[in-house]
């Protein structure tokens, strides 16, 4: 059966216009061993690495479909962990640019992410309320730490401990020991979200942000021995206690929550409060690499940057004012001189400045170089990325600009967009530029002021553009000059629409002011120059009932259709503008429409999210499709077509047939509302433009889309993603407490088990067809050729057992439990002879012995109840010791063999390390001897 009508599949081409999303976290990498001057920013579902000093983009982390949410640069400065919206982390490499490792865990979207000073594990922590313990090096979670009500806010690996700190909205600060995995103090000394952390002072202060302008201190002790044997019995009671509140006695705020007192490894008590300038809570608070510096803003525009005193300084300051107390003592010949002269709060944190950036801030990052000047660089919620240079030894310490990228966007959302006639230029307006594109480089070549635009277009000829704004202007502007040639005041409201005449002499445009206003274009007689310059002649107007939100002209120019706030769309004669039809039916108003290139359909989209389809002969509506999950907003016909795009609140494009009535393809992209969308005359491309600041190109590619596979397309999708929301598979044996498995199933897991699953069914038939072979030999009484499996043969004709240990090397380390977990247990016993198999063999010990360990977790019931399994059990714990150990032993080889060439580099490196400085003396002695011999010459 041939097909019946074949459609050409639209794909994304290009993503432009964004400087920085505002979601996220901005963050200095390291690129080519440079620090300080390429900053990593979240740009939808990519991440963007910007060259702050050329204002250039040198490296695109491409992402697949969902928002990154959060970032986090690894301490050598050569990964970089981008977490996402649903709840996915991506560790990428910034040599490559490409991502090695992915981890799926959480629900819902990662909110912080940090690197233990090893950069070996890496912490998340979602709105999902869990944290996660990821081991980066073998690519697997460790753990899952639950205890948080609500979305945790940020984590904190302590260095020297084994500790992390988690804070969250459910106003709590939680200690976790990861040796034991369990939350053994929580802090609850917050009234509302705690919404940022910070350790200070070699990691013995710990300061947190609220919703109010305190910063709240913390005195971090460690405390050595974990109980007194000379405790008092009644204390020691009371103490044991789980779930106490300890309340200090002076303040009411300083309130710990010991789960088990018995196991306490911290002690943290509140010293004191900083108090910010910002009166709205906080946004972010962090320190730089060396915790010398503190900054923290809140959801204005200003940075509050706070010096933190190293010990060393701290006791000069403290012998300081010892002394000026001890002499204002013996002026005052007071006795009580020997009083004890302690340092103020205020005095070790100080306050240096602040910082106003351009507009409201969204994210931060610092970075303190060895000579003492603060790099800071600053995410601003309009599509900006600010750099300060701050010198902190000056007297008055004062932050200077050093850089801003703005060239790549807007600063507010694009409300309109138009494609020039050759299809190479793209129009792109907003509340204040409005700026020229090339397609094919996607770069800026004009940016121009203006007002508030909502529409515009190309004037013939493609040399001048027009915009109407929300004030009732048109601005004429020139695009070889880039400035604004004329401005008319067209409508007493908003011109909400705009639309060129198919004869290209004029236009019509529709306001608020409830009118239809017909212009033509004209030559007039500039006055600064002898040449004439094109301008606009206001010729017809046509009077309404109701605001006008939309105009289209007929391709055959006799037709001009209006949409009105009264939810009707009423079409009119051009030349006597008499009125035709009426075409009612939407619920709401109808915001965008087109009319068919041939003038026989046009379609209205609407507010109640239909979009309706009518012949322009009668009036008559063919069809009302349900096309978005929220208002349509913009509504174009293919060239030559009856195919039409909309745009929707919903963040979707889609595309639909006029004539069959069929939806055709979902554009998906944008992750937030679709205001505008505009057609190239050749109907080869489309320009989107979305509240999440970006700009979309998409290309029609010569692909051909069947719509029988596009709907079987869509149910796999939503079949994938209806997995990923089931519940999770229960574990025998473990209760939710706080700890649980690290990864979440997925349909990754449950396609590498089914993987697995398949290579131990094809294990099974070899091994009985080779049984069956051998029989049908003996019977012949001579050798018979065995048929090869052709999966076996395409592996170069390895055995059945070799093939399931190769499925099984390929599945991801980081889904290699899940995919354990969601295996039946029927498959369980042939895998566990298999294992003892390859272990005997010394092949991949530690994959199957981390395989082995899981299996015999999960299953530990069912396998010791087994009687056939026993022998296999007992075989697999000799093999498995005995390969360890000599693992082990190999290891421990290689480490002393590496630790002792590093010793002999080390004392070959001093060695030449002197002689170079014994050379560079010698060669400053020659130049000053050299220098003398000069002076002495001329005098």
């Amino acid at each position: 059966m041939g097909l019946t009508r074949q459609y050409l599949r639209y794909g994304p081409a290009a993503l432009f216009g964004l400087v920085a999303s505002a979601k996220g976290k901005a963050a200095f990498v390291a690129l080519r061993g440079e620090r300080g001057r390429c900053v990593a920013v979240p740009a939808c579902e990519h991440v963007f690495v910007w060259d702050t000093r050329k204002g250039e983009k040198v490296l695109i982390l491409k992402g697949l479909k969902q928002e990154v949410s959060y970032l986090c640069p690894s301490p050598d400065g050569l990964h970089l962990a981008v977490g996402y919206e649903d709840g996915s982390i991506r560790v990428f490499n910034l040599l490559t640019g490409e991502a090695n490792i992915t981890f799926n865990g959480h629900k819902a979207a990662v909110t912080a992410l940090q690197y233990d000073h090893l950069g070996g594990r890496l912490v998340s922590g979602s709105k999902d309320t869990d944290v996660i313990v990821w081991d980066v090096i073998n690519e697997s979670g460790l753990y899952r730490l639950r205890g948080h009500k609500d979305a945790v806010t940020q984590v904190l690996f302590l260095k020297e401990k084994n500790l992390l700190v988690t804070s969250g909205k459910d106003t709590l600060v939680k200690w976790w020991d990861l040796d034991t995995q369990h939350c053994f103090k929580t802090l609850v000394g917050h009234r509302t979200e705690v919404w940022g952390m910070a350790l200070i002072s070699e990691e013995k202060r710990l300061i947190t942000g609220s919703a109010d302008s305190e910063l709240r201190v913390w005195d971090i002790t460690y405390i050595q021995e974990v109980k007194d044997p000379d405790e008092p019995e009644s204390k020691k009671s009371k103490e044991s206690s789980p779930g106490v509140v300890e309340e200090n006695t002076e303040e009411d705020e300083t309130v710990e929550l010991d789960e088990h007192p018995e196991e306490r490894l911290v002690k943290c008590s509140k010293v004191g409060s900083i108090m910010r300038e910002g009166r709205d809570r906080i946004v972010t608070l962090a320190t730089d690499r060396t915790g010398k510096i503190l900054a923290c803003h809140g959801t204005d525009s200003v940075l509050e940057v706070f010096s933190v005193l190293s010990e060393e300084e701290v006791q000069k300051k403290l012998e300081k004012k010892m002394k000026k107390a001890k002499k204002k003592a013996r002026q005052n010949s007071e006795e009580d001189s020997d009083r004890s002269v302690e340092l103020s709060l205020q005095e070790e944190i100080q306050h240096v400045t602040n910082i106003r950036a351009s507009s409201k801030i969204k994210s931060f990052d610092l970075l303190l170089s060895p000579k003492g000047e603060l790099k800071i660089v600053l995410l601003l919620q309009n599509n900006i990325i600010e750099s300060y240079n701050l010198n902190l030894s000056a007297q008055v310490p004062q932050a200077v600009r050093a850089s801003r990228i703005t060239i790549g966007g807007h600063r507010s959302d694009v409300r309109t967009l138009a494609f020039s006639s050759d299809n190479i230029a793209i129009l792109s307006a907003a509340a204040e530029s409005v700026k020229i594109w090339n397609r094919s480089t996607l770069q800026c070549i004009r940016t121009m002021d203006c007002e508030y635009a909502l529409c515009s277009l190309f004037v013939p000829g493609d040399r001048q553009v027009i915009i109407g704004t929300k004030t009732g202007k048109l601005q004429l502007y020139d695009l070889a000059s880039g400035s604004l040639m004329e401005t008319l005041d067209a409508h007493d409201g908003a011109v909400w629409s705009i639309a060129l005449s198919p004869d290209q002499r004029g236009f019509v445009t529709g306001g608020a002011d409830k009118c239809v206003k017909f212009w033509e274009f004209e030559l007039v007689k500039d006055e600064s120059s002898v040449q004439k310059r094109l301008s606009m002649k206001h010729v017809r107007v046509l009077q309404l009932d109701e605001d006008v939100l939309c105009v289209r002209y007929s391709p055959n120019q006799k037709l001009l259709a209006v949409s009105l706030l009264d939810c009707t769309v009423k079409i009119f004669y051009i030349d006597t503008l008499k009125f035709f039809l009426s075409l009612y039916g939407h619920k709401l108003p109808v915001l965008c429409m087109d009319i068919s290139y041939d003038g026989t359909l046009i379609a209205t989209g609407s507010a109640d999210r239909n979009v309706k389809i009518w012949g322009l002969d009668f009036g008559d509506c063919h069809r009302s499709l349900f096309a978005h999950d929220d208002s349509v907003m913009y509504l174009q016909f293919v060239a030559k077509s009856h195919l039409f795009f909309t745009a929707g609140k919903d963040s979707k494009i889609k595309q639909w047939d006029a004539d069959k009535f069929e939806h055709i393809q979902t554009l998906e992209g944008h992750h937030q509302e679709v205001w505008c969308l505009a057609l190239s005359p050749n109907g080869d491309y489309v320009v989107s433009a979305s509240h999440d600041k970006s700009l979309r190109l998409w290309e029609r590619t010569r692909e051909p889309l069947v719509l029988e596979e596009e709907r079987e397309m869509q149910r796999e999708a939503e079949y994938e993603e209806s997995v990923a929301k089931e519940e999770q598979p229960v574990v025998a044996g473990e209760t939710q407490g706080e700890t649980g498995l690290a990864g979440k199933k997925t349909i990754e897991n449950i396609k590498a088990a089914e993987r697995i699953m398949e290579a131990i069914e094809l294990y099974r038939e070899e091994m009985a067809k080779l049984k069956e072979h051998k029989a049908i030999c003996k019977a012949a009484g001579k050798e018979v050729p065995f048929p090869v499996n052709p999966i076996l043969r395409a592996y170069g004709n390895i055995t059945p057992s070799a093939y399931v240990l190769e499925v099984f090397k390929k599945v991801k380390s980081s889904e290699l439990e899940e995919s354990l977990l969601v295996l039946p247990f029927s498959y369980v016993p042939d895998l566990l002879r298999l294992f003892n198999e390859y272990i005997h063999l010394g092949s991949e010990v530690e994959l199957l012995c981390r395989a082995l360990l899981f299996l015999l977790k999960i299953h530990f019931g069912q396998i010791t109840s087994n009687h056939m399994l026993v022998t296999v059990i007992e075989n697999l714990k000799k093999t498995t010791i005995s390969r360890v150990s000599e693992a082990r032993d190999v290891l421990g080889f290689n480490m002393a063999g590496l630790q002792y060439l590093k010793r002999e580099i080390e004392a070959k490196d001093e060695v030449t390390f002197f002689a170079d400085a014994t050379d560079r003396f010698e060669e400053k002695k020659r130049k000053r001897k050299k220098k003398e011999k000069m002076i002495l010459a001329v005098l």
